[in-house]
């Protein structure tokens, strides 16, 4: 394993999906903090996700409190529209967590404050709100596993 895909509380089923494929391609873990958005019998959840299921490793949260007190020593990133460092100029470190919050409001405002050293985030003109949930988790993994020399991957 060399990175962790965290998303909090996901909202749509296809973008989860996208997420789960890309996790599964990548040997990321997909970590899932509730509530959910869907049901995870959704038919656009399993679609999006294809044939990747059987290549995924997926854990469940029942919220981001339990999350966090099982990984206390982590090192964690914040994958925010409202981050101050770009994601291509952070070090990312071997199984880290990168977490992405929800479609319609992003991480906790709180969290965000309490830790602005991780906040990071995907240059983009100033008119553009943000990018599409799963195009972000590709875009940010990707450059985290590039920097790791893409170890387990042809």
């Amino acid at each position: 394993m060399s990175i962790n895909i965290v998303l909090v509380e996901p909202e749509i089923p296809q973008n989860t999906g996208n997420i789960a494929r890309t996790c599964g391609a990548i040997h990321g873990k997909l970590h899932l903090v509730k509530p959910l958005g869907f049901s995870l019998e959704s038919k656009y959840l399993k679609r999006a996700g294809l044939d990747y299921w059987d290549l995924l490793d997926i854990e469940y949260h029942d919220n981001l409190e339990e999350f966090f007190k099982k990984y206390p020593d982590s090192t964690y990133y914040y994958a925010t529209t409202k981050g101050g460092n770009d994601y291509a100029h952070m070090s990312y470190q071997e199984d880290c967590f990168i977490l992405f919050g929800k479609e319609t409001a992003g991480l906790p405002k709180e969290l965000l404050e309490k830790n602005p050293e991780r906040a990071i985030r995907i240059p983009m003109r100033k008119e553009a709100r943000s990018l599409n949930l799963s195009n972000s988790v590709a875009i940010i993994a990707y450059e985290a596993l590039r920097q790791l020399g893409f170890k387990g991957m042809d």
